[in-house]
């Protein structure tokens, strides 16, 4: 059994910065049947919604900023119902609000209230985690500690499987321990060099602007099948954890290797797996 494969448009931001449309043919051919958006690029909804329509494929979901959440619940919310998608995530908390930091509560109970408004329009909250989560308060994550505060029913898990990893656990035992609760997974690959993860990796993603980054040497992300993740162990986690789709990420191109490139050589590696 395989699931339908979507594109975290992350993937391909600056492509989607040129050309949103063209851009949404071009991961349509490649033979994804969804995408996940990261932005809209001023578009409305309308006319993504008739974009996605056009090339053929499902809009998923949406990776959305909490603040820009806060900011309006209910309008914000309905733009992507408008769209189509069936899940909203939370995709990144600034430190702040992580687990172990001053605001982390505060930020539970606000993630609780999007989610029933998420619920309220027919929707799903998700939270896309990353490595910061995987700190121990007391005996437990705050990555655990976050799905056994929120309910079920208010918050799902996107997983995303490079950061669990570089968090320290298996990912596909970490997909299969929220089995009914990971509608959405994220593929994602890599290479790091030695067990101890670099420091200042988030700049790799262009969340920490400091001038001093890991070195592509040190950590690397790939196309999926192509780093150290075991994809197949966390394909078949992910169908037995009663997911409803799987997305590929890949937060920058490895080198010699364009966006475009990398999102295709992620989609050829899953059809030889016979998804």
């Amino acid at each position: 059994m395989s699931l339908p494969v979507a594109l975290q448009l992350y993937s391909v931001r600056n492509e989607m910065e040129k050309d949103f449309a063209a851009t949404v043919q071009k991961v349509a051919a490649m033979g994804y049947q969804g995408v996940e958006f990261a932005g809209l690029f001023g578009k409305t909804a309308e006319e993504v919604k008739k974009i996605c329509s056009e090339a053929g494929i499902a809009a998923v979901s949406a990776h959305v900023p909490l603040d820009e959440l806060l900011a309006d619940p209910a309008g914000t919310i309905a733009t992507y119902k408008e769209i189509g998608c069936h899940f909203i995530a939370v995709p990144y908390l600034p430190e702040e609000r992580r687990p172990g930091f001053a605001d982390f509560e505060k930020t539970l109970e606000e993630m609780a209230m999007i989610g029933a408004e998420c619920n309220k329009q027919g929707m799903q909250l998700l939270y896309h985690n990353h490595d910061f989560e995987f700190v121990k308060l007391g005996e437990k994550y705050g990555l655990d500690v976050m799905y056994e505060t929120v309910s079920a029913d208010l918050l799902a898990t996107e997983l995303d499987t490079c950061w669990v990893n570089v968090g320290g656990e298996d990912p596909a035992e970490y997909v299969l321990k929220y089995s009914g609760r990971a509608p959405v997974v994220h593929l994602k690959d890599f290479v790091m060099q030695g067990k101890e993860k670099p420091q200042k990796l988030y700049a790799l993603i262009g969340i920490d602007d400091d001038e001093e980054q890991a070195s592509e040497e040190a950590f690397s992300f790939k196309p999926v099948g192509s780093g150290v993740q075991d994809m197949p162990a966390i394909l078949d986690a992910a169908v037995k954890a009663g997911a409803q789709w799987v997305v590929v990420e890949q937060d920058q191109p490895d080198a010699g290797h364009t966006e475009l490139q990398c999102a295709q050589l992620s989609r050829d590696y899953l059809k030889t797996l016979g998804w």
